[in-house]
């Protein structure tokens, strides 16, 4: 669903911008409390491995597709306010290297498929949780479920700023009903991508999932090849309990791992199919203004990509003859960017937090943090 420039116009495009930085900015501050040495490197492998799952297209419906958002698998895995700041990143690096979604459309993305995914998959996910056993079989259900329902909320988020700011004349019923509708099928494929995922995650490293802790039930942790009871209370200084506390090297290497094979390789059989967006946009005439200008000789576009020239724009290597190789090469190099500046960010936000804890005072009596 990355909405390229064009179908937005410029002041209800600045007005999403403006949400997006304010969201940014706080998530910034809010994942400070949801970082420490472990998570740090993974929510730049969650990152990664959105943005490799992205370029995984499938198909829903005749003539189109469509893939993960990520704003739930996230928001679960790392946090609410570090699942904002993913996705933001994840969007950053394919507006910047692969022409994907629109410069001047930034907030709007931002804002419709990171902070609205993440605010109501969690929600939804937090709620259930509520009312549910806990076990980690709620959690896989609740994420599920929460996934499940922010698609099509980030599809009628797009259809309110596409009503007050579209470019084209369309009926806003029309567009509506297209858009929740087709992006109800996309969801169903985001919520077992998620439930998946988190499953996967919980089976292994439990404790490295955030939308797990407190769970009534104790969670286990798998410690020398056997699954034991994850400490309720920092763990003792025992062998055990120091691999336990480790960042999740295996977990973080195998998922890097995973992300460069999809991305690199199993990328090059996903659908071509239009996604959600582009499908509509093309039925429903929301693209007219933009098939007007690209009829525009070069240099005269008013909607061309500000990265259009970039070396790996639409997931190709330029120069690169093999089609096989170069959409590989694009991913694989992706991957690479997204993690190094993801976890380049995420532990950014984490020394701030130590920073902030180093400069508190100590009261009498009290230990140093």
């Amino acid at each position: 669903m990355h909405v390229p420039d064009g179908f937005i116009d410029a002041p209800v495009s600045v007005a999403a911008g403006a949400v997006a930085v304010g969201a940014v900015a706080v998530s910034l501050r809010g994942a400070r409390k949801e970082l420490d040495e472990r998570t740090a490197p993974l929510a730049g492998l969650v990152a990664a491995f959105i943005f490799a799952v992205q370029m995984l297209n499938f198909p829903v419906a005749a003539g189109t597709s469509g893939h993960l958002l990520g704003g739930a698998l996230a928001a679960i895995l790392v946090g609410p306010f570090t699942g904002v700041l993913c996705v933001s990143v994840v969007l950053l690096m394919q507006g910047i290297l692969f022409a994907d979604g629109g410069l001047t459309a930034l907030g709007v993305n931002i804002t419709v498929m990171g902070v609205v995914t993440v605010v109501v998959a969690y929600a939804i996910f937090r709620g259930l949780l509520k009312v549910l056993p806990g076990t980690r079989r709620s959690v896989t259900v609740a994420a599920f479920a929460g996934a499940l329902v922010s698609v099509p909320a980030s599809a009628a988020a797009f259809t309110a700023l596409y009503a007050v700011g579209g470019t084209t004349d369309v009926p806003l019923g029309k567009v509506l009903t297209a858009m929740v509708g087709v992006h109800v099928l996309i969801g169903i494929g985001e919520a077992a991508i998620t439930a998946a995922t988190v499953g996967a995650v919980l089976a292994v490293r439990p404790d490295l999932v955030h939308g797990a802790a407190g769970l009534t039930t104790p969670l286990k942790l798998r410690v020398g090849g056997e699954l034991v009871d994850a400490p309720a209370a920092a763990p003792a200084a025992t062998p055990a309990a120091t691999r336990a506390a480790r960042p999740g090297t295996a977990l973080w290497a195998t998922g890097l791992a995973t992300a460069l094979v999809l991305a690199g390789i199993v990328s090059f059989y996903a659908s071509t199919s239009p996604d959600g967006l582009e499908k509509v946009a093309a039925d429903q005439g929301i693209d007219a203004k933009v098939k007007e200008d690209e009829e525009k000789p070069e240099g005269e576009r008013a909607y061309e990509h500000a990265s259009a020239g970039s070396p790996l724009a639409d997931y190709t290597v330029k120069d690169v003859d093999d089609e096989r190789l170069s959409g590989g090469l694009a991913g694989t190099i992706g991957v690479g960017a997204t993690v190094a500046v993801g976890t380049g960010v995420f532990w950014a936000v984490r020394r701030r937090r130590d920073d902030a804890r180093a400069e508190q005072p100590v009261s009498p009596g009290q230990p140093a943090a």
